[in-house]
């Protein structure tokens, strides 16, 4: 039967010319009343032109006779070698045939090869309407025998055909793909298990769109075949709007990709799954760069749990042309005292990426593909397809290599712990370093042996990951005892983020200090460095170089970025420009930190070598972020001219708030000053500064705390308000000597613009930027007393407890309010607030839509544009209901917090003790503090009013928090 196929192939290949390439469409709708072509595959078959089959016109295609699937209607070489084609027709069943898949499908024999069945389109079709078939079609390898074909699921369906037209493109990986359903059909998107799909009136542009319904599991719905729609190494823009479906409150949707090589399946997220709010359009939008050769590949939507209905419409995916890199800018790595790295995957090896990486950098470190989910992700089962590209591309361009990493909490299958004793994980760790390191012997220069290993709010300072839970620190021991016997000439480093951080420096510290003293080999310390554009300050990076210099070990910068938000929910549709400004001077002052420390410093890597692959436009949330250094076209920023040039840099109006207060000048640092934290100015050789200033009627109260160990005449600070200057010396009055240098205070002239300049023998370090009044930071006082019972009783303990009270609308202007007290005991703050609500609801899902108390804690008063990790919002209830914010879920500070309330005649009381770990509890201490009460009417909240923080983002940001002093 296979012959005789061939045999009737061959026939019509005498009959039917070959299109040229770019030719017009090729157009089969039957109106000259002869089968243009097409014939009869399989025995039996008949192909009939009838006026019965029209779709339009007055003829059509019939099909009858078949005896088997893969019967039906062929044409033979409609498509040209190298050529994509479009390829659309109409099909129906005859009248009584059950509903059945018609399918498109391409025969065809490569050169040498064996003969491969392609599909093309495929739809359920029945005998009430006409279905259209739609889909793509390339092939690129030498064949014969090449034939369409129209074939059925039901091996006797008698089916209709009309108007089917093979469109040639010119390039099919550079033609738009587009999908608006405008035509009632699915136009191409099939299910990819049991899904179903319809067109219906639910549309986000124009009148139908795509509802999706009947999932299996979250990976179950619409995915559109995109086979020879991509060219290898090329970037492309995709975008879809989705809805969720009917009956459904909420849900998550995002857009991946399927990719297949010899059969293997790989996933690749293009957006990943983001909120939909009930009954609103939500844009999908990413770029993915196909960076493998493919034999499937298939772009879907997929949620990230559930199987919820949802709605899909106007899909584009479009591809981007690439701007040529700047190849008249100086290389990053000349510019520089270390090795300059960036992480890259794949795709970036390609095209202008790899142009870009070539140009600039001189180290590389695999983002994902050496980590163990990677690497090994069945027992005993390694594969290393991509690190072994990634390692080759680094060795043809004389780059190091950092190996990441061999050890971690995440991204560690299952199986690694499954049914593991210590012994047993011990062994598996064994042969999976010892594996990768010798594989990679001699071309991988230094390993993350382990990473993350530290959480400084355990007592011993250790992560409590299933590493540690099974084999203790051994798991750390053995890691590194491997990698030094499998490769003894790379550098084996622990490698962990928020090492800028004090808590977490010193737990880290005392951990490298243990195993180092142990003889583990440990070769050195890296420092991730996920910053953002305000915090932390430079100097903090700056004294943790300092502190682990003492230590012997060679130190790396290994995952640099500086995201342009400060918190975890903040979103900008398109960035300020100003930002990317305040990003270079970040970047400007960081450099000038790694310069200064290059002596302890081998290498800086940041974590991506262009905006449009960070890792920060999918986490903490989906959003747009440029944390890099180039930008998503991988154009020089503000951010490069930082480190390579910073007089290219725009000038930086910084903003600081001056909050009413009267100082007195003397040089000696009030109680006031102690509030806020100081502004920072860059430090310039070894002198540094902070500044801060209040407002009076009387004029701008300023203070300048200097960093200068040695003493020289011209020592002075020098300040200009709205272009009045004032210089004081060491010697000036209001100018008093510390331990590290000088400080000095005064009083000048009201103003807004101001311009800070500290002098030292020829060089100077500036603050300039605009000054605002505001009114005064609240303070309170909280005395030592003992613990009280927690039941939410106003006990005698309370008695002569300094009350504060709510009065800061930020929502309504009148509402619930309470009257609060504060107390301390050990390492634990009370708080007892009475609440004035006579109307109590919690009705509402969100928890600070309900009746409740919001406590705000800072143990450090560190006032930032967000939250560190110790940093709480506890929210009660007025049926004591707890929960907890902060950043990373909260997981610092969730179990700080007991809580007890009760509702009395006009409202209710809270009464709440929070543990704070962190810090030395003791008199004088100061906490950033606030109060909120949110008051619900119903399921919304009508009102809500602090003690200090008027913004309203209290649950973002500790800047504009209270302060709270702990008496003895």
């Amino acid at each position: 039967m296979r012959a005789l196929r061939a045999l009737v192939v061959a026939a019509l290949l005498c009959l039917v010319p070959v299109p040229p390439a770019h030719a017009a469409d090729l157009t089969y709708d039957f109106e000259d009343g002869t089968a243009q072509g097409w014939g009869p595959r399989g025995d039996g078959v008949t192909v009939t032109v009838t006026q019965d089959a029209a779709r339009t016109g007055s003829g059509g295609l019939a099909v009858s006779g078949r005896t088997d699937t893969w019967h039906g209607a062929s044409i033979a070489g409609p498509f040209v070698r190298g050529v994509g084609y479009t390829v659309t027709a109409y099909a129906r069943l005859a009248a009584g045939q059950p509903a059945s898949t018609l399918a498109m499908t391409v025969q065809r024999t490569p050169t040498g090869g064996e003969t491969t069945y392609e599909r093309v389109a495929a739809a359920t079709v029945t005998d009430g309407a006409w279905v259209r078939l739609s889909g793509s079609y390339l092939f690129t390898a030498e064949s014969t025998d090449v034939q369409l074909y129209v074939e059925s699921s039901d091996a006797t369906s008698q089916y209709y055909l009309d108007d089917l037209v093979l469109s040639p493109l010119g390039d099919p990986t550079r033609e738009p793909v587009t999908s608006d359903f405008e035509d009632g059909t699915a136009q191409d998107w099939s299910p990819r298990a049991s899904a179903v799909l319809e067109t219906g009136t639910t549309a986000h542009g124009g009148t139908r769109g795509l509802a999706v319904a009947g999932r299996s599991a979250s990976w179950d719905g619409p995915a559109l075949n995109v086979l020879g729609r991509m060219g290898k190494g090329d970037k492309y823009a995709l975008s879809a709007w989705v809805r969720l479906g009917p009956d459904t409150a909420s849900g998550r949707l995002g857009l991946s990709i399927e990719r297949r090589t010899g059969g293997t399946p790989s996933y690749e997220r293009v957006v990943a799954p983001k909120d939909v709010p009930a009954g609103e359009w939500v844009q999908l939008a990413g770029t993915y760069t196909l960076a493998h050769d493919v034999d499937f590949l298939s772009v879907y939507l997929e949620s990230d749990t559930g199987t919820f209905p949802f709605h899909l419409d106007d899909f584009t995916m479009t591809y981007v042309e690439p701007k040529p890199i700047q190849t008249g800018i100086p290389s990053l790595k000349d510019e520089v005292p270390f090795t300059m790295g960036s992480a890259f995957t794949r795709p970036e090896t390609l095209g202008v990426h790899g142009e870009l990486l070539a140009k600039h950098f001189n180290g590389v470190t695999p983002g994902n593909e050496l980590k163990w989910d990677a690497t090994e992700p069945r027992e005993g089962e390694f594969t290393f397809t991509d690190g072994d590209h990634l390692v080759n591309f680094a060795t043809e361009h004389g780059m190091t290599v950092r190996g990441h990493t061999l050890a971690w909490h995440s991204q560690t299958p299952d199986w690694v712990f499954e049914n593991a004793t210590k012994e047993v994980l011990l062994q598996r760790l064994e042969r999976h370093v010892r594996t990768l390191v010798t594989r990679y012997k001699g071309r991988i220069a230094a390993w993350d042996v382990v990473n993350e290993v530290v959480d400084e709010n355990q007592p011993d300072g250790l992560r409590r990951s299933k590493w540690y839970e099974i084999a203790g620190l051994d798991f750390i021991r053995t890691a590194f005892r491997v990698a030094r016997e499998a490769d003894p000439d790379a550098k084996l480093f622990i490698n962990d983020y928020n090492t800028e951080f004090p808590r977490k420096r010193e737990a880290l510290y005392k951990l490298v200090e243990r195993l180092k003293a142990e003889g583990v080999p440990i070769d050195g310390v890296g420092h991730q460095l996920h910053l953002n554009i305000e915090q932390p300050p430079a100097s903090a990076v700056e004294a943790t170089i300092e502190r682990f210099a003492a230590l012997g070990l060679d130190q790396q910068v290994t995952e640099l970025d500086v995201s342009i938000y400060t918190d975890f929910v903040s979103s900008y549709d398109t960035i300020p420009p100003e930002l990317l400004v305040q990003q270079g001077h970040r970047y400007k002052e960081l450099f000038d930190v790694f310069r200064r420390q290059a002596g302890s410093l081998s290498s800086v890597t940041v974590w991506g070598e262009s905006d449009d692959v960070s890792w920060l436009r999918s986490w903490p949330i989906p959003r747009l972020n440029a944390p890099l250094l180039f930008d998503d076209d991988l154009q020089a920023k503000p951010a490069y001219w930082g480190v390579v040039d910073p007089s290219r840099l725009e000038p930086f109006v910084r903003e600081l708030e001056a909050p009413a207060a009267a100082v007195k000048v003397d040089g000696r640092r009030d109680l006031e000053w102690d509030l806020l934290p100081d502004a920072p100015l860059a430090r310039v050789g070894d002198v540094s500064a902070g500044f801060q200033a209040r407002s009076s009627a009387a004029g701008l109260y300023v203070l300048a705390e200097v960093t200068d160990p040695a003493v020289s005449a011209g020592d002075r600070v020098t300040f200009t308000v709205d272009g009045r200057t004032r210089a004081l010396g060491r010697n000036s009055p209001g100018v008093r000597r510390t331990a590290t240098g000088y400080r000095v205070e005064a009083l000048l002239g009201s103003g807004t613009d101001v311009e800070v300049a500290v002098h030292d023998r020829g060089t100077r370090t500036t603050w300039t930027g605009e000054v605002t009044p505001v009114p005064a930071v609240k303070r309170a006082t909280a005395p030592r007393r003992p613990a009280p019972v927690l039941d939410g009783a106003v006990d005698r303990l309370w008695s002569g407890v300094p009350e504060l009270r709510t009065g800061t609308w930020i929502q309504g202007e009148s509402g619930a309010t309470a009257k609060v007290r504060a107390l301390w005991s050990g390492s634990t703050l009370y708080v007892l607030a009475q609440v004035t609500d006579p109307a109590l609801s919690e009705e509402s899902a969100d928890p600070w839509a309900q009746d409740s108390v919001e406590l705000f804690v800072d143990p450090g008063n560190g006032k930032t544009k967000g939250y560190e990790d110790d940093d709480g919002q506890y929210r009660v209830s007025f049926s004591g209901r707890v929960t907890v914010g902060g950043t990373f879920d909260a997981s610092g500070v969730k179990d700080n917090v007991r809580a007890a309330a009760v509702t009395v005649p006009g409202g209710y009381v809270v009464e709440a003790a929070i543990e704070l770990p962190t810090v030395t509890l003791g008199e004088g201490t100061l906490l950033g503090f606030d109060v909120q009460v949110n008051d619900a009417t119903g399921a919304a909240r009508t009102s809500a009013v602090t003690w200090n923080d008027a913004t309203g983002r209290g649950y973002l940001d500790t800047s504009h928090w209270g302060v709270l002093r702990l008496a003895g």
